[in-house]
């Protein structure tokens, strides 16, 4: 474990022994952008070691910070991964990122609002692409329009609640051919963040022709981390696999 030195973000690396460059995960924990949800964060980051992944944990501004602050942090994450692949011994081309409820409409909003970069910039970081190559979405909030959870939109926008910006930062209304891959899932008895968050996206990727996976678990509350110490949820095995298999083949 060691922190990425980077003056604008708070990024801790995760790296496992390889003999070659590997794919990359970063994780943003939930907490309704009010915390950061310790059980999210550095287990995940372990269990992916495990799963043979590198990765990273990305503390990102939470209230008193509104947006797009959390944004910025992800754009600067993908981005800081990516120019420093080499140095930190990592793929370039195999960066996802993966987040819970909050976390999961941070990664879902950098999946839907990411930029190429700007050839011009003076900070090579700013050069090269925020868009990560895969997200994995774990109980997220999509909407901000429809099923709203009242704690992401207080500690997000405080005041600024214009029409324009909820639809901005309703990422099921962003989607496009170009959005990355995504794994999603959710439990169907979820009462904080109702499962139909993730029906939502799941429909407007299918619809833009974007490749997907979906699991929705029939019992579970809402914040089980990856479901492990449930009889009914195992959702770590699910998203080995898909990452393995459909996003990073080895």
């Amino acid at each position: 474990m060691q922190k990425v030195n980077d003056p604008q973000i708070d990024l801790t690396f995760f790296p496992i022994q390889t003999d070659r460059p590997r794919g990359s995960v970063i994780v943003c924990p939930g907490g309704g952008y009010g915390v950061l949800a310790a059980h999210e964060a550095e287990p995940i980051a372990q269990w992916l070691n495990h799963a043979g992944f590198h990765a990273f944990i990305l503390r990102y501004r939470i209230a008193p910070h509104r947006h797009p602050a959390p944004l910025q942090d992800a754009a600067r994450a993908v981005r800081v991964v990516r120019a420093r692949a080499a140095e930190l011994g990592v793929r370039g081309d195999r960066i996802g990122i993966l987040g819970f409820s909050a976390g999961g409409h941070l990664v879902t909003t950098i999946a839907t609002h990411y930029d190429p970069g700007d050839p011009q910039a003076a900070d090579p970081v700013q050069r090269v692409s925020s868009r990560p190559d895969a997200v994995i979405a774990c109980y997220p909030v999509i909407s901000l329009e429809t099923f709203a959870h009242a704690g992401c939109l207080t500690n997000l926008l405080g005041d600024d609640r214009s029409k324009r910006t909820l639809h901005d930062l309703s990422n099921d209304q962003q989607v496009t051919p170009d959005t990355p891959p995504m794994f999603l899932w959710h439990t169907a008895e979820d009462e904080v963040v109702p499962v139909e968050q993730t029906l939502l996206m799941a429909g407007a990727l299918s619809r833009s022709g974007v490749p997907f996976e979906l699991h929705v678990f029939p019992q579970g509350r809402h914040g089980l981390g990856l479901g492990d110490g449930s009889s009914y949820i195992g959702a770590s095995g699910h998203v080995a696999r898909h990452s393995s298999n459909h996003i990073w083949p080895t």
